[in-house]
């Protein structure tokens, strides 16, 4: 039976000399493995090969007796059209795979996040805008955005309204906080001896975590230390470090 959903690739593995394995990100069936045979061809039904990050309307056919389905239509529609494009400015395309690799880790094939999905699709595009701009706070703030967002979306949202241990409400001032992963949120000064692994926040970070309505605003440097935070607790859930971090940190904007 066909079915039909929308969706953006986030992995591609060359099957054959005609044919590619695809890993969708859908919005109706989460994550969902495909076979595209003959889209190596330059008049095969997609196309061409299809690349990362094309999105759009697809059509496949599941197979019970396998773990891929058979993708029979594709159109690339939104949010990048050119994936090319990305590929122009390696610091946002390097932002674009870490959000691809934490998305893979934390999802769980044929699980639907509709409000994932959009929010993905809208991360890429707005990526995709900010490729070749000047600078890069922006496309490190769009990352970090979305890196909590997908926090939220798969139930791992961290506390950071009051400190987790004693519940007790953040100050207006966010100064004098943690990070505990163990403890998924803010430790406050008075609880902070019972988490070693807490983080310790400047105010400037504190106040970006309990008001996420500043980051886009965010000075450059905020924002590399913002990361550094997600990244260790990014660490501790997937129990290895995600292996496009060290591109995404080791570049960040200056100061």
């Amino acid at each position: 039976m066909l079915t039909r959903d929308t969706g953006i690739c986030i992995r591609t593995v060359d099957y054959s000399e005609t044919s590619q394995v695809l890993t969708f990100f859908t919005r109706d069936h989460g994550k969902l493995a495909v076979i595209a045979k003959g889209s190596k061809r330059a008049k095969s039904a997609f196309g061409g090969p299809v690349e990362m990050f094309s999105c759009g309307p697809l059509m496949f056919a599941a197979n019970q007796d396998r773990a891929l389905a058979t993708l029979t239509e594709f159109t690339i529609d939104t949010p990048c059209p050119n994936p090319a494009r990305l590929s122009a400015d390696l610091y946002v395309l390097h932002g674009c795979l870490l959000a691809v690799e934490l998305l893979d880790h934390l999802t769980d094939e044929h699980d639907p996040h509709p409000d994932l999905y959009d929010a993905f699709v809208a991360f890429i595009a707005d990526m995709c805008e900010s490729a070749g701009a000047p600078g890069r706070r922006e496309a490190l703030a769009l990352l970090i955005l979305f890196e909590l967002r997908l926090l939220m979306a798969v139930g791992l949202r961290p506390v950071l309204d009051r400190c987790v241990n004693c519940r007790t409400g953040i100050r207006d001032d966010a100064c004098g906080y943690y990070f505990s992963s163990a403890a998924n949120g803010l430790i406050c000064r008075d609880c902070e001896g019972s988490f070693q692994d807490k983080v310790a926040l400047s105010p400037q970070v504190g106040a970006c975590l309990t008001k996420l309505g500043t980051i886009a605003q965010a000075a450059p440097r905020t924002l590399r230390d913002l990361e550094k935070v997600l990244i260790g607790h990014f660490t501790q859930l997937m129990h290895r470090a995600p292996r496009m971090a060290k591109y995404v940190l080791r570049h960040c904007p200056p100061s």
